[in-house]
């Protein structure tokens, strides 16, 4: 698995978490690294998704909101939640990674952990999103080169 797909997934591991449990975020990272040992990079990359998702939680959640039609936010699943949030923030924070990285492994990370339809609904807000609010370079060099 690819270091940055491993992330992603303990990232949102991570968010689900916090969202059904209150944690803070100084105490979850050590109790979390000790149960579940991963690279420095992993960890690295896990913590900026999970921090920044986190310092831009009402500005992430408020785009969720206005892309999804006929959805309120504590009635989605909780896995889906959190699956949009940090897709969200690399869609609006991370410029190094193209839109096109973000969206894919956010539907596969979907597809994995949640229920059939999920990538479809996790596809469907964020290439919205993308296309409205998202102004980033989105070339297939730089893809290739970012996610390994």
């Amino acid at each position: 698995m690819r270091k940055r797909t491993q992330a992603r997934e303990t990232a949102l591991k991570i968010l689900y978490q916090m969202d059904m449990a209150e944690y803070a975020l100084d105490q979850i990272f050590p109790s979390f690294w000790e149960s579940h040992p991963a690279p420095p990079d992993v960890q690295e990359f896990t913590e900026q998704l999970v921090r920044g998702t986190h310092e831009h939680l009402k500005e992430i959640d408020q785009k969720i909101i206005q892309y999804t039609e006929n959805w309120q936010l504590n009635r989605m699943a909780v896995v889906d939640r959190n699956i949009l949030r940090f897709a969200v923030y690399e869609l609006l924070f991370l410029d190094e990674i193209p839109p096109k990285v973000t969206i894919n492994e956010a539907v596969n990370v979907a597809k994995k952990y949640s229920q059939d339809e999920a990538g479809k609904f996790v596809n469907g807000i964020l290439d919205k999103i993308n296309h409205t609010e998202v102004h980033k370079p989105d070339s297939a060099a730089q893809a290739k080169d970012l996610d390994s």
